[in-house]
């Protein structure tokens, strides 16, 4: 198809709109400027950005956002019985899957899509897409607590070390305290505050990479808004940058 018609399609702006796009050398393909109006793509496997900001053609893909309650765990189909994610699909028909986990006790922003190939690059650490935690947490926080979380801890499966730390509310008993990591070890947030002598007695997952949760209520489910998946496919396609040799197709 050509590439117009296809942006087009996509919802970017009018056919002449896009037009302009490519001859002002907006629009890249592969990595590549393209700026050809007669250039065609085929909008299953070409990658297409706008202004630096990747452009979602295959329609079939979906991208729901959950804020996660706890006592739920992140599984289609718990062998136990417990709680699951189904309850929050049936308003899609595809067949969708969690992006990474929350324990069952942690609640907020889960992602669910049928993109397999952007779902392993969210949530392997090696891509390094970061999450941002609200944790509320036995004691008093002091400035050195935080110093040694980022500068690193060691723990029974090896040394890891927050991103970010810092804190948001410290009071006599309980302090609230903001981690940002890129790990996806299991109860990673957990283990760490644990460590340096703060248990954790609530946490929230108020970030994922480009999304915010925003406003949305627990044990609700909605459909990323045209922004945030590009926001999305664009931090997943930099992380897993195109292959040397793509290439867009041919032109008439």
């Amino acid at each position: 198809m050509r590439l117009q018609k296809v942006l087009a399609n996509a919802g970017v702006a009018s056919r002449r709109v896009c037009e302009q796009y490519i001859v002002e050398g907006r629009i890249r393909v592969n990595g590549k400027v393209v700026t050809e109006l007669g250039t065609r793509i085929d909008p299953a496997s070409d990658l297409v950005d706008v202004d630096g900001t990747a452009i979602q053609l295959d329609a079939t893909k979906r991208y729901i956002m959950l804020n996660k309650p706890t006592g739920v765990v992140s599984s289609m189909k718990d062998e136990h019985g417990r709680p699951d994610l189904r309850r929050f699909t049936k308003d899609w028909d595809e067949r969708l899957y969690n992006v990474g986990r929350l324990d069952a006790e942690t609640s907020g922003l889960l992602v669910l899509t049928n993109d397999g190939e952007l779902a392993h690059v969210l949530a392997h650490p090696s891509f390094g897409v970061t999450k941002v935690y609200i944790a509320k947490v036995s004691g008093r926080v002091s400035a050195q607590t935080i110093a040694k979380l980022t500068k690193g801890i060691d723990l029974d499966d090896g040394p890891i070390a927050a991103d970010k730390a810092r804190v948001l509310d410290a009071g006599a008993d309980t302090s609230l305290v903001e981690l940002t990591l890129h790990s996806g070890r299991n109860r990673i947030v957990r283990r760490m505050l644990a460590a340096v002598g703060h248990p954790v007695l609530e946490l929230v997952r108020r970030q994922f990479g480009p999304l915010h949760l925003g406003t949305l209520p627990a044990g609700r489910a909605r459909e990323l808004t045209t922004v945030e998946r590009g926001a999305l496919l664009t931090v997943a396609r930099q992380a897993a940058p195109v292959p040397p040799g793509d290439s867009v197709g041919g032109e008439l």
